[in-house]
């Protein structure tokens, strides 16, 4: 192994366990020695990659907000009914929030704004399911009178209180909560000829649940580190995980499958 590689595992290493010290005890409480320790380096190897406890932070809220940005950017590609997308959309960013500590430990970080807050990642989440619902609207998937403006405020409560609550018991990130909530609005805003057509349990793959596997790529940079998933980065000892978008049709005929996991955005 380079010197180059040894040093791309040792941050990738910090960044990991930062992220479950950020995760646990918010930025406040968690400790350098903690982190350093957690990653099997030194203090001074910490040091030699990141200034102080801030330059770790941001760090791993740039991590998580890659992997969440790529998780909107795909809601937006392809063809296919807007509204499942949306649908589908939710769903990976909850098996993201299951699968990677990186990506729930920068979301806290950025609503607590330990990393000086250069970014909103609500704000984005905000205006990726505007433009979804935006795009439904102009291919005439909403219901007669509902408005993406209206439905956007519904949708973005919802996601946004199941993320809160899922921060005290994580089964509120299984994928039975989220379909439930679409079960609940797809009625209501969908079109009538999309009745039983949009999938409230999202048209991609079922997974076996929190931590179970890679979420995505979270971090830009990528390689093995003694067989875990950093930052939701496929590594040594372990399958990649499957990409739940843009592959094949959003829109699929049946009902919702429930007891599968999957939502929301913390």
């Amino acid at each position: 192994m380079t010197k180059q590689d040894r040093a791309v595992r040792t941050r990738l290493a910090l960044i990991r366990s930062a992220a479950a010290q950020f995760e646990a005890h918010g930025y406040v409480r968690a400790g350098l020695a903690r982190i350093s320790a957690g990653a099997g380096v030194s203090s001074g190897a910490l040091h030699f990659h990141f200034a102080d406890k801030a330059a770790v932070a941001e760090a791993v809220e740039d991590a998580a907000a890659r992997a969440l940005r790529e998780a909107a950017v795909r809601g937006h590609v392809g063809d296919g009914c807007a509204l499942q997308r949306l649908v589908d959309v939710t769903h990976h960013v909850a098996r993201l929030l299951c699968a990677d500590v990186v990506v729930r430990a920068g979301l806290r970080l950025n609503v607590e704004g330990a990393a000086g807050r250069v970014r909103d990642l609500r704000r984005e989440w905000r205006e990726c399911v505007q433009g979804l619902l935006a795009e439904a609207e102009r291919r005439g998937e909403l219901a007669a009178g509902v408005t993406p403006q209206r439905t956007s405020a519904v949708v973005l409560a919802a996601t946004t209180g199941i993320e809160v609550l899922a921060r005290e018991d994580h089964e509120w990130l299984a994928r039975p909560s989220l379909t439930d909530l679409w079960q609940l609005l797809l009625p209501c805003l969908a079109a009538p000829r999309l009745a039983g057509v949009v999938d409230p349990a999202g048209s991609g793959p079922a997974e076996s649940g929190p931590e179970s596997g890679p979420a995505g790529s979270a971090l830009a940079e990528s390689g093995p580190m003694g067989g875990q998933a950093v930052g939701g980065q496929p590594v040594e000892g372990q399958p990649a995980g499957s990409d739940p978008l843009g592959r094949g049709p959003v829109v699929r005929d049946g009902q919702a499958e429930a007891g599968r996991a999957g939502l929301a955005l913390r």
